[in-house]
This record gives C-alpha cells, sequence and structure tokens, in this order.
C-alpha cells in the first residue's frame, strides 16, 4: 500500500484473516478488496463554511422558506377543493376508499404509491393529526390537479377558466421541484411563484378577509408572521422604493377618507394631480390635511438641517397649500377639503388613508436630520389588524384575550392630537 494510506483490519472487507500469512500477498502488498483510505490531510478540502458560504445558504433557505409558505397554501386548498367537490360524490357508495374509486384506472399507478405511503408513515408514526390520516393527505399538488382536470365537468360550474389554473398549476411545478429536493431558487423563479399563487389562490376563491387587500395585496408570510412584527407590512429604504411597490394612486385612489400630516405633504399633493384630488372628493372622499406651518420657526431650523437657502422650504409648503386651497375651491362640497398648519416641530409624516374603518392603510416617515422626505425609510401599516393577546399556554391565569392595537392606531391618535391643536387655513 502506498504510504500514508490506511488498510481495513482484516476479516472487515471480506479477506480472510491468513491471507497475508499464506505468502500469497505480502505485508508491503495491498490484500485483494482491500480500501485504501487516504488521510484529511491528503485531501486538502476544508469542511467548514466561510461566511461568504454561510450567507450563501441562509438566502437559499430564505427563498425556499417564502416558496414553501405559498406551495402549502396552494395545495392546502387544491386538497379542500377536490374534497368539497368529489367526496359527495363517490364516498356515500365507496366509503373511506372515495379516493381511490375518483382516481379511476388512469390513476391507479400514483393512488397505489399514495397508499403504500400512507401505510408506511402510519407504521412509523409519521402521521401526527388524525385529521390527516387520509388518503386525500398524502397526494402531491400535480395528483390533486389530476383530480380536478378528470372530473373537470363537476369543477366547471366553481372555475371559468379551466386552462388559467392548469398553467398556473404547471408553472408551479418549477418551483415545487426546486424546493422539494433543496435546490437554488432564483429571484425570478420565487417572484413567479408567489404572483402564480396568489392568482391561484384568488382563482379557487381564497384570496383573504383582508378589506384592505385591494390597495395593498395581502402576503402569504405577512399572515403567517405578522404578529411578530404588528401591523407592518412593508419596510423601504426610500420612498422611491415604495412607490415601485405602492403607488400614489393604488394608495389613494378610491380612498373614503385621507388623514395627512407632515411638512409639505409630497407624496399626495406633488404625485396625485389636482383633477384627481377633486374628482376625489366630488366621489365622497373627505380630507383633512396638516402641513407645517411657513412661517415657523420650526421650517427655518429644517432649511438650516438640509442646508437649504433661507425660505426655500417655507415657500414650497405655501405652493403646495395653495394647491389645496385651489383644489378645495373646486369641490362642491368645500367641507371635504379641510386645511389645517401646526407650528410645533415635525417629527414625522403620515399619511392615513380610510383610518376609521377596518380597511386603513397607512404610510409614515420619520424625519432624518440631513435626509430630505423623499429619502427618508417608509414603514407600510396595514390598518384594523388588531389581534388578540392572550395568557401564555400553561398558565395560571386565565385572562380573556384583549385587544392590542398596531402602529397604525399610534400614529392615528398623534394625527387627532395634532389636529386639535392645529389652525385653519382659510
Amino acid at each position: 500500500m502506498s504510504s500514508g494510506g490506511l488498510e481495513l483490519p482484516p476479516g472487515e472487507n471480506g479477506v480472510p484473516e491468513d491471507a497475508g500469512a499464506s505468502g500469497q500477498a505480502g505485508a508491503a502488498d495491498p490484500l485483494p478488496g482491500a480500501v485504501s483510505l487516504a488521510r484529511p490531510m491528503e485531501i486538502g478540502v476544508e469542511l467548514d463554511w466561510d461566511a461568504h458560504a454561510w450567507a450563501e445558504v441562509r438566502t437559499r433557505a430564505q427563498r425556499a422558506g417564502r416558496a414553501y409558505v405559498w406551495l402549502n397554501l396552494v395545495e392546502q386548498r387544491l386538497r379542500a377543493v377536490v374534497a368539497g367537490v368529489l367526496r359527495p360524490i363517490y364516498e356515500p357508495v365507496h366509503g373511506d376508499e372515495w379516493v381511490i374509486a375518483a382516481a379511476g384506472p388512469a390513476g391507479q399507478e400514483w393512488v397505489q404509491r399514495a397508499v403504500a405511503v400512507r401505510e408506511v408513515s402510519r407504521r412509523k408514526g409519521y402521521v401526527l393529526d388524525p385529521a390527516d390520516d387520509n388518503l386525500l393527505s398524502f397526494l402531491t399538488m400535480p395528483q390533486l390537479r389530476e383530480l380536478i382536470v378528470q372530473h373537470w365537468p363537476c369543477y366547471e360550474p366553481y372555475f371559468a377558466q379551466r386552462r388559467e389554473l392548469e398553467l398556473a398549476l404547471d408553472e408551479l411545478e418549477v418551483a415545487r421541484s426546486a424546493v422539494s429536493r433543496n435546490r437554488a431558487l432564483p429571484p425570478p423563479v420565487l417572484a413567479q411563484a408567489e404572483r402564480t399563487s396568489a392568482r391561484l389562490l384568488e382563482l379557487m376563491g381564497a384570496g383573504g378577509e383582508v378589506p384592505s387587500a385591494g390597495r395593498l395585496p395581502v402576503d402569504a408570510v405577512e399572515e403567517l408572521v405578522g404578529d411578530r412584527f404588528a401591523d407592518v407590512v412593508g419596510v423601504h429604504r426610500d420612498r422611491v422604493r415604495l412607490q415601485r411597490q405602492l403607488p400614489a394612486e393604488d394608495l389613494f385612489g378610491g380612498a373614503r377618507r385621507i388623514d395627512a400630516m407632515g411638512i409639505g405633504l409630497n407624496l399626495l399633493v406633488q404625485n396625485y394631480s389636482g383633477r384627481r384630488l377633486v374628482r376625489l372628493a366630488e366621489d365622497g372622499c373627505r380630507m383633512r390635511l396638516l402641513f407645517l406651518n411657513p412661517a415657523s420657526s420650526a421650517v427655518r431650523r429644517r432649511e438650516r438641517e438640509l442646508g437649504l437657502k433661507r425660505g426655500e422650504m417655507s415657500r414650497a409648503v405655501e405652493m403646495n397649500i395653495l394647491h389645496m386651497r385651489r383644489v378645495r375651491a373646486r369641490v362642491r362640497d368645500t367641507s371635504a377639503v379641510e386645511i389645517q398648519v401646526f407650528d410645533e416641530t415635525p417629527r414625522f409624516t403620515a399619511y392615513l388613508v380610510d383610518g376609521d374603518g377596518p380597511d386603513g392603510l397607512g404610510v409614515v416617515q420619520s424625519y432624518l436630520r440631513r435626509a430630505r422626505g423623499m429619502e427618508a425609510p417608509v414603514l407600510v401599516l396595514r390598518g384594523g389588524a388588531r389581534r388578540l393577546r392572550q395568557a401564555p399556554e400553561g398558565s395560571a391565569e386565565r385572562r380573556p384575550p384583549e385587544e392590542d392595537g398596531g402602529l397604525f392606531d399610534t400614529y392615528r391618535e398623534e394625527f387627532e392630537s395634532a389636529w386639535q391643536d392645529a389652525r385653519p387655513v382659510s
């Protein structure tokens, strides 16, 4: 054997222990069937991951986890849809074997595989919830799709677009294959899988119950981890990135109430034309706009912080106020647009849309000393998302659940307080 090599002990690789003593294999020659093992120093491979490798695998795990949430929701919805239509047809005749009967001769191969997997899972104790101890829970997404396609006349009254449903399920197979085999999931594939999943849930009547989803669609991950982040549903580095996802038209369009507070309220005044503001007010929207007084000392301090010329910010705020006054003058009911100014140090700018109902949506920015409003980080808040707080499990204290308001309520209270202390603009 070569220098540095290791040889398995005699008798452990099928070679008799006395093979070396027979004279047919010398001590220096490898035994027949012996396995030569290189020492770790000869391989020259480091098994440790460096910082770059850890960052890469974490990124891959995050993408796969996000995709898994969507795929899990779609698969659960598919099972419910399959059971809702086919169970009443086949179960009265075939009992617990209604899935086998529904699969028919064309699906005998994959349905028998599912039966085998269920039996193994039962034997090894892998079925953790009695509700999952049925054959339907062991069908994969392609098999559920096959059941719907085979029985399309039964589903046609519920789904108008068969081709769209099939194509969407086919598109998800790319992401499903990558996630199930722990392979890399590129960002474009993940984004496409999320869009397709959301569309499938909508097609199958599971679009969600959040009223404000019309402005900002509810994300599946948001629903799962929302309690960890109060009612914050989006964080953006600056307003430019915000408007890529949530344009002013989507934020303010169709609003019935807008409460806005800030220095100049540029997101509303400069990104939503006067004509559309008039139309919004004529359609019944009530606006309360709270500007920083352009003649206050707070404006001059803000100008010095940003390195602006004296009076530059004051003139910009005055122009925005004049613009909204012209909008108000063109509205039949001028009380629909209320304008006030405050003299305190501005701490944040906030746009609260439909904040008096369950479908509110808010955009909030804090003022930074050296950054303009366009450059400041942005929080997106979903109103009406009060959550219940319960005593910890196992605790002796059994208090009733109580409502836990989010950040949206905090900023709404701040707005109401500032509005009461402000002065109206004629």
